[in-house]
């Protein structure tokens, strides 16, 4: 729509008149080496070859008259190194008309400058080709790039291309006139497409931005016009070269970048528009100069067109500027799309994406009046000047001199080192450091040259404005120190670290030590000095403090009566006051690193301000110094924690500590030290700003140490506690670690440890919170009493002082927990290791001190031993201490008590004198377990240092190794301090067992099964009138046909068969003697019975009928053994077999029959009458219900036999015998090879009674003691065995529990570690169901992975403790025996702590209700 209107003239007029239509030239506007394509042209002959044709333009007279804009198609061809326009002449000539039309010569000179390659492009100043100009014949600048497509000026066409006929014809927005037949100008020109309260929410959509005419009109609408003075005289309407190209920017930018990729801060694009329009005389230079335009306020600039006065009228423009900027144009085909392009390599749309380099733009050297002013300016004018005015005036020009040269080294500092370091190929160094190591070391020195530019430009406008004499400057450096007050403060204060980063990199880094000697010697090829980077890094900070002596000097020449001297003096103060700015900002950067770090308040304060403050204030700012001093201190020491020591350890390589328990030690360690630093370093901002903003007079810091504190309370509540653990972790990694303690050593050399270690590291907040509490102490001590700070620090103190109080608990929980550590892994156990779960988190200490103990012998060759006796809240240790390398060890030679099996015997005993005799008697009557009883008056004491008075304690062990046991104290309120202790302990432990014991007993019968007392002397026999049934055997759940749940229990006197929990059910079913096996195969309805070491079967039905048919079942059993020889049976499944398992004795031998019931002959045989006989078990010798699968011996006594999952394991006093039943190949373990004498030594010493898998291993449990044993049947622990507290007469497993009976108390351990999980007491406790004993199948799958079973799996039964008086005087009385089903329990928390490194994670994984647990817990031997 804004291609230029065509207007039809005459042909004779063609050749005289303008032209309003822009046409595209051949010349490119392209001086980059990037971008190889930036112009459109058409396509069907977009390869032309040739040569390429000498620099000149179409001449308008050369053209053909057409109302069609004629478009040539331009190839490009050139070299794609080079990337420039190459020009083929040296000058080139316009002809233009001035105002006043004349016709003036404008000769523009060529500029050479290297390319990338080293070769020479020779560029004009301007890239735009011009058609024409205002009538008369021109032709380009001579930085001219053609296309192969020439023109041909004997036909006055175009040859070797083709042409587009724009036919349609489009309104002007450039003037008022009719372009158009049409009626669409009624508008006038304020109502245009430029208009700024235009509705067109897209204004740019018409404008073709390649067109220099569409420019021409933005410029004129937009470009901002005002009162401009140059030499003492004010030009309304006028604008600076500045003005202009900025202008120009903010219209192409948006096209340069979207479309080219071209920064929106690259303004060589914008100037060379500028300088084409400024040849085309669309504005003149007010002086009418012939300078080129440069992009500042030097020049100032006017529209021909503009007219004077308060009219907004504007003189109609005959004739606009014409060019193409090729590398602005967009694609002529007609199928091009934004989304689409087309096929053309050279296509702008497929050029879009590629960031594009204008390359340097040509400028003329500026030679500003400021070196020779005298020579400058008229000699009549110097006469009439003072000498001082002289002089002012030469220190004034000297300095713009001097600024100009500051800003002109800033350039150098990018051009030479900035761009160069980031484009250097080969880097060198890798490209994210690099990013790091330019913003480190060059910081914003970017902005000061902004800075400075404009302070450069301020000088030049008021040079303009009053040359040759400038009578104001100050005003103008006050307002450059308000601009410098954020530069400059931040790029000095960082120098120091910035120079230390630089002089670092240098000394690693040889590349870059290359790199910058080769732009050093770039330099003294461009300069007559070489300068290097470190001059240049220093230079901004040494020209900051030159402002003040040259502003002195000019004030000092300034006549008095001159309003430059008040400007002069604030200026001067103001420069001043930054540089104490930067000077503070420098100490804030050093973060008390290096001399600048060390700096105190009396330091970065002027003597005259520190004398006007009183003592008292004075010493207030000293203090608030410190404390921010202190504050940048205790935050670096926060960050150097992550440098020194996390990004070390993580990025070792060998690690120093293993990969897999790295982030728990650093978690451990440094726990949350990040949350402080990240609320320290929002109150040390803080800090800085008021200081920044304050100083040197800081007003208050209340109100962020007030913020801080409230808001980090949380952090330190959780990171103090915390410091004990952290403190062991690492003295322990220390100790066990020569990695790690070499590692602390290095990082003790690091330069900012100060020669501290890690734990001083970690124990950095700790003591900051106390200092905290004396600085703000000491700030309110000199604060003045009408001040606010009296009223906000107390606050401040309060809420530390409450914070140091809560953290106490933490603190002391803390350190409870690492002296358990401490002692876990200091107590030395003698022969084996045991394990006292001390690393259970609920795990605690209750009491630790000295005990007495006498000699075992009557010998006292040795005196007493002291004993350091640890109470914790599970255990009692008794230990000797020894000394070893500064660590203290805990000898335990006796075995640890559990607090269960502990009970005080007497703590009122009178007290003894320590005895020094050589031979005493010993109390106890020869009971090993008494320690030294003391008899009244035994032994004198043979010196005064010896009759020490000794207070007895007397505890009792109840397990397996137990006794008496007589301590002394050595005086009585510390023997009555350890009862009170052991109470405490044994009462905590009763309470905690309560709550998390593993089984709870249940009862099944209470009062049935009746035994006589021991005083009783009859024991008569089983009868109506006499309710003694004898002593509980066995026992057996099972569930009816049914459906009824039912127990067998098998005494002395019968078996009886009832209801669980019911113990009135209860009813006697078989009148059998001295019944000591039980077991019910419900799949075949078969109830076995071993008897008087005779194996019965019988049908349930015949004994507990479910349907008035079964009731006539017969009740006669088959009698599975021959002779009264069966010690014990056993059933299980194995193969798909249900397999029935009986012993009996030949000689010293073990003879094994292996039977498989036979479901015929069951079913036939029920079916039967019963027989008198049968009643009495006289049936046939041979077993009609049963077939013999197997039968084998082993030449050893045998206990028991367990099925395993493919095999069968043996029981015997030879260990355990591992037997596959098909061919009967058998092993023997534990293994007793060499290596193995001991434990095959205690192993024959020992009964075995029970062998259990957990994963990939077995537990072998003797009576005595377990082993854990790989699948060779080799120990697979290092622990050695464990030892029960008890003697186990029976062991019986409930996953994950294993259950060893004694007969005073039932002890649960975890089947994974061992550990003690419960003790149950109790009086004569015995295992009557054992979880065998039932057909059922083992579920599938390693027991390990089993989750615990709800389903009572044990029953016991045990003496009632009081006995029952029979109801007729004279009979006996009576003992009950209750028994009992051990129900599992749903535990919240479990004995031992889900986070401990020796408890079983069954607990953490129980979700719901539990799967079904196997009938057999039989395991496996593979």
């Amino acid at each position: 729509m804004f291609d230029d209107f065509s207007i039809d003239y005459s042909p004779d007029d063609t050749k005289n008149r303008p032209s309003h239509r822009p046409q595209q030239s051949s010349e490119q506007f392209r001086p980059t080496d990037a971008y190889l394509q930036p112009h459109a042209r058409l396509h069907p002959n977009d390869v032309i070859n040739g040569p390429a044709p000498s620099a000149r333009v179409n001449d308008l007279r050369h053209r053909p008259s057409s109302s069609s804009d004629y478009i040539p198609n331009y190839h490009q061809d050139t070299d794609p190194k080079l990337g420039r326009a190459f020009s083929t002449g040296s000058t080139a000539s316009s002809l233009v008309a001035d105002s006043l039309g004349r016709n003036v010569s404008v000769t523009t000179s060529t500029t050479s400058y290297p390319d990338t390659d080293g070769s020479t492009a020779k560029v004009g100043p301007a890239t735009l080709s011009r058609e024409g100009s205002y009538g008369f014949p021109s032709a380009g600048p001579s930085a001219l790039k053609y296309s192969h497509g020439h023109l041909d000026s004997g036909s006055g066409g175009f040859q070797g291309g083709s042409v587009d006929s724009l036919t349609r014809a489009r309104p002007s927005v450039y003037s008022g006139t009719p372009g158009l037949p049409l009626g669409d100008q009624e508008e006038d020109e304020d109502d245009g497409y430029f208009d700024s309260e235009s509705d067109d929410p897209d204004p740019d959509r018409f404008v073709n931005f390649s067109l220099l005419s569409h420019l021409a009109v933005r410029l004129r609408d937009k470009v901002p016009r005002g009162t401009h003075v140059k030499s003492s005289i004010p030009y309304p309407r006028a604008f600076t070269g500045k003005d202009i190209v900025s202008t120009i920017q903010s219209q192409i930018q948006r096209e340069l970048l979207i479309n080219h990729g071209v920064s929106t801060t690259d303004r060589r694009a914008a100037l060379q528009v500028a300088r084409s329009l400024q040849q085309q005389l669309f504005f003149y230079e007010v002086e009418w100069g012939q300078k080129l335009l440069q992009d500042g306020v030097e020049d100032v600039y006017m529209f021909l067109d503009d007219v004077e006065g308060n009219s907004e009228a504007q003189r109609e423009r005959e004739e606009l500027p014409t060019a193409v900027i090729t590398s602005l144009t967009r694609c002529y085909a007609s199928g091009c799309s934004e989304d689409e392009p087309c096929y053309s390599f050279a296509c702008p749309r497929r050029q879009a994406g590629r960031i594009v380099d204008l390359g340097p733009v040509v400028e003329p050297e500026v030679h500003h009046q400021t070196e020779d002013w005298l020579s400058t300016v008229d000699p009549g004018i110097l006469h009439t000047l003072p000498e001082s005015e002289v002089h002012r005036q030469t220190i004034i020009y000297k300095t713009i001199t001097q600024e100009e040269q500051y800003v002109q080294d800033l350039d150098t500092v990018e051009a030479l080192f900035i761009r160069p370091l980031l484009k250097a190929s080969p880097p060198v160094m890798p490209s994210n450091k690099l990013d790091e190591f330019v913003e480190e070391v060059f910081g914003n020195i970017l902005d000061l040259r902004e800075c400075n530019r404009r302070l450069v430009e301020a000088m030049y406008v008021r040079q303009r404005e009053q040359a040759p004499i400038i009578q104001r400057i100050g005003d103008v450096f006050l307002e450059a120190a308000r601009e410098f007050r954020f530069a400059y403060p931040t790029y000095v204060g960082h120098l120091p670290l910035a120079e230390k980063r630089f002089k670092d990199e240098i000394e690693s880094n040889a590349d870059l030590r290359l790199f910058l000697e080769e732009c050093s010697r770039q330099s003294k090829q461009q300069e007559a000095r070489r300068l290097d980077l470190k001059h240049f890094l220093s230079r901004p900070s040494e020209h900051l403090q030159k402002y003040p002596i040259a502003l002195e000097a000019i004030m000092k020449e300034t006549t008095e009566g001159n309003p430059d001297a008040y400007y002069l003096a604030e200026a001067i103060e103001a420069i001043k006051n930054l540089q104490n700015v930067a000077q503070l900002r420098t100490f804030q950067t050093a973060m008390g690193k290096g001399p600048t770090g060390k700096w105190e308040w009396h330091d970065i304060v002027a003597k005259d301000i520190r004398e006007g403050l009183s003592k008292a204030e004075a010493k207030r700012q000293s203090v608030i110094f410190e404390l921010i001093k202190g504050e940048m201190a205790y935050v670096r020491d926060l960050e150097n924690i992550e440098l020194i020591y996390i990004q070390a350890l993580r990025e070792s390589d060998p690690p120093v500590i293993p990969r897999e328990k790295l982030n728990g030690f650093i978690t451990d360690v440094f726990h949350n030290f990040a949350e402080l630093h990240s609320h320290h370093r929002k109150l040390l901002d803080q800090l800085h700003d008021i200081q920044r903003d304050e100083h040197p007079v800081i007003r208050s810091i209340t109100a962020p140490m007030f913020d801080a504190a409230l808001n980090f309370r949380d952090a330190y509540m959780e990171y103090i506690p915390n410091y004990p653990i952290a403190a062991y972790r690492i003295d322990d990694e220390m100790a066990n670690n020569i990695d790690f303690k070499t590692f602390v050593d290095q990082c003790i050399r690091h330069p900012d440890a100060h020669r501290l270690d890690m734990k001083n590291f970690i124990n950095r907040p700790i003591p900051r919170l106390l200092r905290y509490e004396l600085l703000l102490k000491g700030i309110m001590d000199e604060t003045p009493a009408t001040h606010e700070d009296r009223e906000a620090i107390p606050q401040v103190l309060e809420i530390i002082k409450a914070l140091g109080k809560e953290t106490e608990p933490g603190v002391q929980s803390a350190k409870q927990k690492v002296q358990l550590w401490c002692y876990n892994s200091n107590l030395q156990f003698k022969p084996n290791e045991f394990d006292m779960d001390l690393l259970n988190e609920s795990r605690s200490l209750i009491h630790a001190g000295k005990l007495l103990r006498q000699p075992d012998t009557g010998f006292e060759w040795n005196g007493w031993t002291e004993l350091f006796v640890l109470l914790f809240d599970n255990y009692m240790v008794m230990t000797k201490t020894k000394e070893k390398d500064g660590l203290t060890k805990y000898n335990v030679n006796r075995r640890p008590i559990p607090l269960d099996l502990l009970t005080l015997a007497s703590f009122t005993d009178p007290p003894t004198q320590r005895s020094t005799s050589i031979l005493r008697l010993g109390l106890g009557g020869g009971n090993r377990h008494v320690e030294g009883g003391p008899s009244p008056g035994s032994g004198a004491p043979d010196t005064a240092n010896d009759s020490r008075l000794v207070y007895p304690c007397t505890i009792h062990y109840n397990g397996r190794l137990g006794g008496l046991h007589t301590l002394f104290t050595e005086s009585q309120q510390a023997r009555a301090e350890w009862k009170q202790k052991l109470d405490e302990a044994i009462g905590l432990r009763k309470v905690v067992q309560e709550s998390n014991k593993v089984f709870e007993l249940e009862p099944l019968s209470t009062d049935t099964f009746l035994v006589p007392s021991i005083s009783s002397t009859a024991v008569p026999s089983w009868n109506h009138e006499n309710s003694l049934t004898g002593k509980v055997t066995c026992s057996v759940p099972f569930t009816t046909a049914d459906g009824r749940a039912l127990v067998a229990i098998g005494c002395a006197e019968g078996v009886w068969i009832g209801f669980r929990h019911d113990s009135r059910s209860m009813r006697r079913v078989l009148h059998l003697k001295m019944v000591t096996q039980c077991a019910m195969l419900e799949d075949f309805g078969m109830f076995l019975v071993l008897a008087d070491k005779a194996l019965f079967a019988y049908h349930i039905e015949a004994l507990v009928p479910s349907s008035p048919q079964s009731a006539h079942t017969s009740q006669t059993p088959q009698r599975v053994n021959g002779t009264r020889d069966v010690h014990f049976f056993s059933v299980g499944n194995q193969g798909g077999r249900t397999l029935v398992i009986y012993m009996k004795k030949k000689g010293l031998d073990s003879v094994f029959r292996v039977l498989e019931p036979v479901v015929e002959k069951i079913n036939e045989r029920s079916k039967a009458p019963a027989s008198f006989t049968s009643r009495f078990g006289i049936r046939p010798a041979r077993s009609e219900w049963f077939r013999l699968y197997r039968e084998f011996f082993l030449p050893s006594e045998s206990f028991d036999l367990v099925f395993l999952k493919a095999k069968i394991a043996i029981l015997c006093t030879k260990g355990f015998e591992i037997m596959d039943l098909t061919d009967f190949k058998s092993v023997t373990i534990p293994l007793r090879d060499d290596g193995y004498e001991r434990l095959a030594k205690r192993g024959e010493s020992c009964r075995p009674m029970g062998m259990f898998r957990v994963e990939n291993e077995f537990l072998l449990c003797y009576d005595e003691f377990g082993i854990y044993v790989n699948k060779h049947g080799a120990p697979s622990r290092t622990t050695g065995t464990i030892e029960w507290e008890g003697t186990a007469e029976r062991v019986a497993i409930h996953w994950p529990y294993i259950l060893l009976f004694d007969s005073r108390f039932i002890e649960v351990r975890d089947v994974s570690t061992g550990l003690l999980a419960q003790i149950i007491p109790g009086n004569e406790i015995r295992c009557i169901w054992d979880g065998r004993g039932t057909c059922a199948p083992p579920s599938t799958g390693s027991e390990s992975f089993q989750k615990m079973n709800l389903d009572p799996r044990i029953h016991c039964v045990m003496a009632a403790s009081e006995p029952i008086q029979q109801g007729t005087v004279g009979r006996p009385r009576s003992v009950a025996q209750h028994v009992f089903e051990l129900t599992p329990t749903m535990l919240v928390h479990p004995p031992g702590a889900p986070g401990s490194p020796n408890t079983s994670t069954y607990f953490q994984q129980q979700t719901g209700s539990p799967p079904q647990s196997p009938n057999l817990p039989m395991t496996t031997w593979r």
